[in-house]
């Protein structure tokens, strides 16, 4: 994973996150960092940014709501499409728990661990295992895409750069004998332009 993936996992997690106090600030810093990483995954990112620029924070928020806890549909919890609400779900929770505390992580504000913002942090600060987890919910994230699209959401941009920066399919077998090329990543670099999440930004979760 290069350096604008990383930036672009991190740049989606705080734009997907609730636009609660100190939006204009968070949106206005991340299209400040995109614009010196040009790419075709930074595009939909920079589009997103300025098509909720005229948008007062209040009626995002509330469009916010409306978007992603008011339908099952277009739900940020990436497990409500492979597993509903079954016993099933919270084994795969746990899963995912388990995973990020192998690396001594543990998502912001008390946040459900298949969160999307939540998984995209985590792929930014730790590139091989959260671009795994990414890989393994893609079809979910297509889910979600087809679903923002639908409902006619400036967010299908986000999904539109996030999911730029998956493959879209399994490599074939020849491919997987040759080195990984993470093994070379320093995973030692600081996470791209960091924000620390503050109080009152958790919004309506389910």
């Amino acid at each position: 994973m290069n350096h604008r993936h990383r930036a672009v996992h991190q740049a989606a997690s705080l734009l997907l996150d609730y636009p609660g106090e100190g939006w204009p600030e968070r949106r206005d810093r991340v299209a400040a960092a995109l614009g010196t990483l040009p790419g075709p995954e930074t595009g939909p990112l920079l589009a997103f940014c300025r098509a909720t620029e005229a948008v007062a924070p209040l009626d995002l928020a509330a469009r916010y709501v409306t978007t992603f806890d008011r339908t099952r549909r277009r739900t940020l919890h990436l497990t409500h499409y492979t597993d509903g609400d079954t016993r099933r779900r919270g084994a795969s929770l746990a899963a995912l728990k388990s995973r990020y505390r192998q690396h001594g992580w543990v998502p912001a504000g008390g946040e459900l661990p298949d969160f999307l913002p939540a998984v995209l942090e985590f792929a930014a600060r730790h590139p091989e295992p959260g671009r795994a987890i990414l890989h393994e919910h893609r079809a979910a994230l297509g889910l979600l895409a087809r679903g923002l699209v639908a409902h006619g959401s400036p967010y299908a941009d986000v999904l539109r750069a996030v999911r730029a920066t998956l493959p879209a399919a399994d490599p074939p077998p020849a491919a997987r004998d040759l080195p990984d090329p993470l093994a070379l990543y320093d995973r030692s670099a600081p996470v791209p332009y960091p924000v620390p999440h503050a109080a009152g930004d958790e919004g309506v979760r389910r």
